[in-house]
């Protein structure tokens, strides 16, 4: 069966905040020119929101600018940020206020909300909807586009009704191609398309090495004596130890907490695991005190870019541009990145109008994103936070964190400080690292991995190829394994991995409908062997107001 083709002069990928905030600037922008822009959107997810997953501290900068009016027209922030709370943890036990005078102002958050994001990212969705953008969720843009002369042309959706070995089944219905003159990429932290494009047109050549983190998240249901609606808790320290990260626990509406654990993935030891450190961390009074005959009512994860600005890679390239977490617009110091994603999509979609309204047929790189970007407060936001993430890769999360503090003060050290290993290749030999003897959970305010991706509603079609994909499939077992311990089994947070014996011989085994799409695996693995690709649309978690 050959594949429907349907043409657009925009295709977007991704129903984030990025993407969606490009589809309404877009339109904007048609209105605003006496020109109807066609612009279609696909989203993986079985609807918008179904796989964001966000603290989330709003700053409303880029809304603002978007839709000045969203409070008269009902966007859902409603939850101002009332207290704003810094805590070192000393150990399991103890901890200690930081003045917010220790505290750099670009993390204060006065004039912020606490808020669901997927929540947002629905009220966008509509939004854009109501201003005749073709809003298709549960489609997984499976393949890029090209045409004769190498540009981006469009992408194209997945074949559903597959089986896991590639065959054709009763169902089977071949995916859509969505042309267009040109499709904005905004998947998400390490998209997948994205990555092949950053690879296909050497968009990272000459920048700065990329990093990441986990970010672990948990929803709960607390006692309404416990809840203090907008009141914001960040903490460092314990449990984390030498590896860098931080928490969070916020005060959010109706009697909820959100609350996770981020660990940059440029840690060491190839036996933590960073899902164990979150149900740990739960226990420290601070945090366990709110949650005290509280129910957990949701988990997720996903992985995060923090590289910065100078980790940014070229985002046009012919027939498209990349935008939000698919490029790395992520705030590091602020550890804050709706906004910035937001922001870059409306410039993308600025510099797309001015070509399209150009209406002669020309280039097809809106180049002039880039010069929007250097003339933009998101250049100037993400040069003054240039230092954070490789200071604490630097100096550890105390001092790199004091130095943070010094840079802020000065509004910018006359210097650029730099990582240039990248996080797979971080991970000392096992033989070498400290075992770490995480506690048995408590079935209360710990939990196993299992029954937490069930409360992440993910589902997969079973009987469908895996899309977690191995280039040697020998790796895990006769290279990972003896010199790292195969850390798979760890740093997932879904337990897709898994180490088995069998008649004396170990198998590496892939529960790939266990899968929440945090991308963590094709990020840490230190072979680089293992490659995360979109699975049946529609497919992965299910989250209600993460």
């Amino acid at each position: 069966m050959e594949r429907e083709s349907m043409e657009f002069d925009v295709v977007i990928v991704g129903g984030g905040p990025a993407g969606l905030a490009a589809a309404c600037r877009l339109m904007q922008l048609g209105e605003a020119s006496g020109r109807e822009f066609s612009v279609c959107l696909v989203e993986k997810g079985s609807e918008i929101g179904a796989h964001i997953l966000s603290g989330n501290i709003f700053e409303p900068t880029a809304l603002n600018e978007l839709f000045p009016d969203w409070r008269e027209t009902g966007a859902p922030l409603e939850n101002p940020v009332t207290e704003d709370l810094a805590y070192y943890l000393v150990n399991g036990t103890s901890s200690i206020r930081v003045p917010s005078l220790f505290i750099a102002r670009d993390i204060h958050n006065d004039g912020n909300f606490a808020i669901s994001l997927g929540n947002l990212c629905r009220w966008l969705g509509e939004q854009a909807e109501g201003m005749g953008v073709n809003v298709f969720p549960g489609f997984a843009a499976a393949e890029v586009l090209y045409d004769d002369d190498g540009a981006v042309a469009g992408i194209a959706t997945g074949d559903m009704g597959v089986d896991a070995g590639g065959e054709q089944k009763g169902t089977y219905t071949p995916g859509y191609e969505l042309r267009a003159r040109h499709t904005i990429f905004a998947e998400g932290c390490r998209g997948h398309l994205g990555k092949q494009l950053i690879a296909r047109f050497g968009l990272d050549e000459g920048r700065g090495t990329q990093h990441y983190a986990i970010g672990l998240k948990e929803l709960w249901d607390v006692a309404p004596e416990r809840h203090r609606p907008g009141k914001v808790i960040h903490t460092l320290g314990w449990p984390l130890g030498g590896a860098t990260g931080g928490s969070f626990l916020y005060h959010l509406e109706n009697n909820q907490v959100a609350l996770g654990l981020i660990v940059d993935l440029a840690y060491s030891n190839p036996h933590l695991s960073p899902f164990d450190e979150f149900q740990r961390w739960k226990h420290h009074p601070l945090i366990g005190e709110a949650l005290t005959d509280g129910r957990r009512v949701a988990y997720g994860a996903r992985a995060i870019v923090k590289g910065g600005i100078q980790a940014l890679p070229r985002f046009t390239f012919p027939g498209g541009a990349l935008v939000g977490d698919d490029a790395g617009f992520l705030n590091v110091l602020k550890v804050k990145g709706t906004h910035t994603a937001m922001k870059s999509g409306m410039l993308a979609a600025e510099a797309i109008a001015g070509e399209l309204l150009k209406d002669d047929g020309g280039a097809r790189e809106a180049s002039g994103y880039a010069d929007l970007f250097r003339d933009s407060w998101l250049y100037d936001e993400l040069h003054r936070s240039r230092n954070a993430g490789p200071g604490w890769h630097r100096f550890g999360m105390l001092v790199g964190s004091a130095h943070a503090l010094v840079d802020s003060w000065f509004k910018g050290l006359p210097y650029t400080l730099k990582d240039p290993v990248p996080d797979h290749a971080t991970l000392k030999p096992a033989a070498e690292s400290r075992r770490i003897d995480y506690p048995k959970p408590d079935g209360v305010i710990s939990f196993d991995k299992l029954s937490s991706v069930f409360l992440s509603n993910t589902n997969h079609e079973e009987d469908q190829p895996c899309h977690l994909q191995l280039a040697d499939p020998d790796i895990p077992i006769l290279r990972n394994l003896p010199q790292f311990d195969e850390p798979a089994q760890r740093y997932c947070p879904a337990g897709v991995y898994e180490v088995l014996e069998e008649n004396g011989e170990s198998r590496f085994q892939i529960n790939a409908q266990n899968c929440v799409h945090c991308k963590t695996c094709d990020i840490k693995d230190p072979a680089q062997n293992i490659t995360w690709v979109a699975p049946e649309g529609a497919g992965g978690p299910n989250y209600p107001n993460m």
